[in-house]
């Protein structure tokens, strides 16, 4: 929701390695998912020169994504009045200690009401000064661990232990709501952990390398959902094995979605104890099963997508899936045999509700080259037992009508079947048309339908087995053509294959 950036900046981008450009900002594709962008740097949104576009202009121009608003600057300022202002900033805009959100440009009016140094004047905010961010309310408290009060146990989450925690949705009054029903999300978080910078530009100050100290929260141990029924959740997992050992504090983060209204509510706990290794834990030695498709579960390997297509890895496990970045655990893709760039999955990967076992990880690939692709996934279950599963798929270019991976099912058959096959254009509507002829070339059935798919794949057109006046045909082999032409292009494809009545 709310994107900030500090550091280096000019009119054509971000940091001096060009971190962002202005051609990122054209190419952002974010529909529905505007972040407030706060870049508090030099000269990143200078608007007032017609003739100068920047990177800033370009984000909050961008009609496939980029910003709903910015707070930007359009002259150069000084890192220390920089870090003042977000300093100042955040307590306001994030509403630190209530519930009470103000705009983001009245965020930015207080905020510059309250800095004396006369180059607040070149921070503005860009957008719709009435628009609110989309803060979900307060509250939703954990109160249970394994059954018991938070308060009275002493239980910690253990290494390859099976946990349930329990929580619960409030009202501004603090009392549970009880017509509160919807499903909650609830991320669990490893210990809070201290990094440094590398140091790696050679900036000194008074001969020292400069390097700054941050911290980071812990690797992903759970992401998963759970039933809101009467304003009450419980959700259960195995914690992996590779969380970091020693005793401390981790994070549990959780939201919830009511069910036909627009109520989200969010809440976390951070005195929850993670460390510790369960020696009792169960042997596991089966590694996840793992479903791959491309866009949706009708796709087959070997068929067609487009040039952006989403990963789709259903898996299973009986203990759960590893998203805990152990070293050499990640859950990774590997596109095309390029080992040495591996897509690391672990943040897409999220459990069924109500079922830790199995989950759903969605990825899109970007503008992969026209042709066939290969793609491998390598899982982990909690206790680092691996699975892999290969996919193939064919990227057709936009330019033509491309027709892929004809076939009937069932094949032989008595009285039902569809007509099966892959094409490059979803949502767009196909006239297609299917003939059906004897090994002499009589033609006995044809059928003319307009398909819309959301996918690649359509089955929509079915035939009984009989000819064009509902008698049966006779069985044996026939020969069936299937021409596809588009509505838009008037491009047309045909393609034969053979079908065997019983």
């Amino acid at each position: 929701m709310v994107l900030a950036y500090l550091g280096h900046g000019g009119e054509d981008g971000l940091a001096k390695e060009f971190i962002f450009t202005t051609n990122n900002a054209k190419d952002l594709q974010n529909t529905n998912r505007y972040p407030l962008v706060i870049t508090v740097t030099c000269e990143f949104t200078r608007f007032d020169n017609p003739l100068r576009p920047t990177a800033g202009e370009f984000t909050y121009w961008n009609l496939n994504g980029g910003a709903i608003g910015l707070v930007t600057t359009t002259r150069s300022i000084g890192v220390g009045l920089g870090v003042q202002f977000n300093n100042a900033l955040a307590p306001i805009l994030f509403s630190f200690g209530s519930d009470n959100f103000e705009t983001p440009a009245e965020s930015l009016r207080i905020t510059k009401n309250n800095i004396s140094n006369v180059l607040r004047r070149v921070v503005f905010y860009v957008g719709d000064p009435a628009m609110q961010l989309a803060f979900p309310k307060q509250e939703i408290r954990l109160t249970t661990l394994n059954g018991q009060p938070l308060s009275k146990t002493t239980d910690t989450l253990k290494a390859l232990s099976r946990v349930r925690l329990g929580g619960e949705v409030l009202s501004e009054s603090g009392s549970i709501l009880t017509n509160y029903n919807g499903v909650a999300q609830i991320k669990v978080f490893d210990k809070r952990v201290q990094r440094q910078t590398l140091g790696n530009d050679g900036v000194r100050e008074d001969g020292e390398l400069l390097i700054l100290d941050f911290e980071t929260l812990g690797s992903g141990i759970f992401n998963g959902q759970a039933s809101v029924v009467n304003g009450l959740f419980e959700v259960e997992f195995v914690v992996p094995r590779d969380i970091s050992i020693p005793v401390g504090n981790g994070r549990v983060s959780m939201y919830t979605e009511k069910t036909g209204a627009f109520e989200d509510r969010t809440g976390s706990n951070e005195l929850i104890k993670v460390g510790g290794l369960d020696e009792n834990a169960p042997e596991d030695n089966i590694g996840p099963t793992i479903q791959l498709f491309m866009n949706d579960e009708s796709f087959v390997s070997g068929g067609i997508t487009n040039d952006s297509p989403i990963l789709l890895a259903n898996l299973m496990d009986e203990n759960g899936i590893n998203t805990a970045s152990g070293i050499g655990h990640d859950m990774i893709a590997i596109l095309d045999g390029d080992e040495s760039n591996p897509i690391v999955l672990n943040d897409y990967y999220l459990a069924d509700i109500d079922d830790f076992t199995s989950g759903t990880t969605n990825y899109r690939l970007k503008n992969l080259e026209v042709g066939l692709h290969t793609l491998t996934l390598k899982a982990w279950d909690v206790y680092n037992n691996s699975s892999t599963a290969d996919i193939q798929f064919v990227v057709a270019g936009d330019d033509e009508l491309r027709l892929e991976r004809v076939l009937n099912y069932p094949n032989p058959f008595v009285s039902y079947t569809e007509f099966w096959f892959n094409h490059n254009r979803p949502f767009e509507p196909l006239e297609v048309q299917i003939q059906v002829f004897t090994i002499t070339g009589k033609v006995v059935w044809t059928k003319n339908q307009v398909i819309t798919t959301e996918g690649f794949l359509s089955r929509d057109i079915v035939w009984d087995g009989k000819d064009d006046f509902g008698d049966r045909i006779g069985k044996g082999v026939y020969v069936y053509k299937i021409t596809v032409k588009s509505t838009l292009t008037n491009q047309q494809v045909e393609k034969f294959e053979k079908l065997v009545i019983l």
